[in-house]
């Protein structure tokens, strides 16, 4: 078996170093598995499939940051109850969670013993049986290129972000809360399928793809991490509403001009028109007394009005800067890896960007390797760190998006 075992990693390194060569230019992806991992063993996998298209289909995240609600349409629930079933058909996987949202979902399994398919079978057998609900909606067509090209952009998703399957007059319960324990919910009972002259079909009418080819896994590693994915997905709906509710602070802006650098950036641009800024720099070689003495000092600064600037990469710089989101206090956050077009940041940095008081800047695109940051790439954060404490502040229109 353990042979087995290492003869699926290494033809699966074989396999990516073979078509390595004919990709082309290596592009960034969610969808990217992780070369090596043998996806039959036991083990715990975080897995998000998105829509094609990213028709919001499964689901209405509605209600506000401090009360969010999520209300699924009836493929939504059929969707749901497809994961769910996923044990019915492989008796070694088990369901730890799941979240709908308009259009993707977060699901959490458990494969508790060594597997003759892999991952990719299991998730292939879901989106088959959620293909077939899909069809009874949206069946499969024949269609013109225009035809086409009409179906995969509909004016009602670009106008209102889509249209969901309606309601059943005087047949849904109240709404669902998101709470901390709703990661499988209960959903309200909607109506029967659209009819199937509809053109809502997808960027492949012909074929009538629910799901966009591909998914993201993330592999559980470490203590807590578990805990953390679960949080995650409760979280989801609040933190699409908070998005919602401050547009401007999570949209993604590219090339922004800042002391003749180019940063692509996520929160409030106008923290660097603060007249006081300050590069919070500590040496390795503190110890936890000179550490301390520095989260005092900075703390004491961001205090009196000062906007503190940092890539937080040394043990007292991440000091400083977790006493500064505690204390809820203004930075401007400098990170190596850049930025997809749908990126949010994730725990307190949602709450900071939010609230107006975190500016995050990445001179560089945007990768989905764990890499380790170089001592140069260090150098250079900080240079720039230190650029963006010194210029003088931008102009209005510099900042504009």
């Amino acid at each position: 078996m353990q042979h087995r075992r290492e003869t699926c990693k290494q033809m699966d390194r074989e396999t990516y170093q073979r078509q390595k060569a004919f990709a082309g230019e290596k592009k960034a992806s969610m969808n990217r598995r992780c070369v090596g991992h043998d996806y039959t063993r036991r083990g715990v996998y975080l897995l998000t499939m998105v829509t094609e298209g990213r028709r919001p289909l499964f689901a209405r995240v509605y209600g506000s940051s401090a009360d969010p609600r999520i209300e699924l349409t009836e493929l939504g629930c059929l969707v749901r109850d497809e994961w769910l079933n996923i044990p019915q058909y492989y008796p070694q996987v088990e369901i730890y969670g799941l979240q709908m949202m308009p259009d993707h979902l977060h699901g959490i399994i458990f494969i508790r013993e060594q597997m003759e398919c892999d991952l990719s079978r299991i998730v292939r057998g879901f989106k088959t049986g959620c293909g077939r609900h899909y069809r009874r909606f949206f069946p499969p067509m024949v269609a013109t290129e225009s035809q086409q090209t009409k179906a995969s952009t509909p004016p009602s998703v670009q106008a209102t972000g889509g249209p969901l399957l309606p309601l059943q007059a005087g047949t849904a319960p109240p709404p669902l809360q998101v709470g901390a324990t709703a990661l499988l919910p209960s959903v309200a009972t909607l109506s029967q399928p659209a009819k199937a002259s509809s053109p809502y079909s997808g960027s492949h009418p012909a074929h009538g793809l629910l799901f966009a080819p591909g998914y993201n896994d993330r592999i559980l590693k470490e203590a807590g991490q578990l805990d953390r994915w679960k949080h995650y997905l409760r979280d989801n709906p609040r933190r699409l509403l908070l998005k919602r509710e401050h547009p401007d602070l999570f949209r993604v802006q590219r090339g922004l001009s800042v002391g003749g650098l180019t940063f692509s950036a996520i929160g409030n641009r106008f923290l660097l028109q603060h007249p006081q800024r300050l590069q919070v720099q500590c040496s390795r070689r503190l110890t936890k007394t000179d550490i301390q003495q520095q989260v005092v000092h900075f703390l004491a600064a961001a205090r009196e009005g000062a906007v503190l600037v940092s890539p937080a990469i040394s043990p007292g710089e991440k000091a400083v800067m977790r006493a500064i989101y505690e204390a809820r206090l203004p930075i401007i956050l400098l990170q190596e890896n850049g930025f997809t077009d749908l990126a949010k940041p994730g725990g307190k940095r949602m709450e900071a960007c939010a609230e107006g008081r975190m500016l995050i800047l990445a001179p560089w695109e945007h990768h989905n390797e764990h890499i380790t940051i170089t001592r140069n790439q260090c150098h250079q954060l900080n240079d720039m760190a230190q650029t963006i404490a010194t210029m003088p502040p931008p102009t209005f229109d510099t900042l504009r998006p």
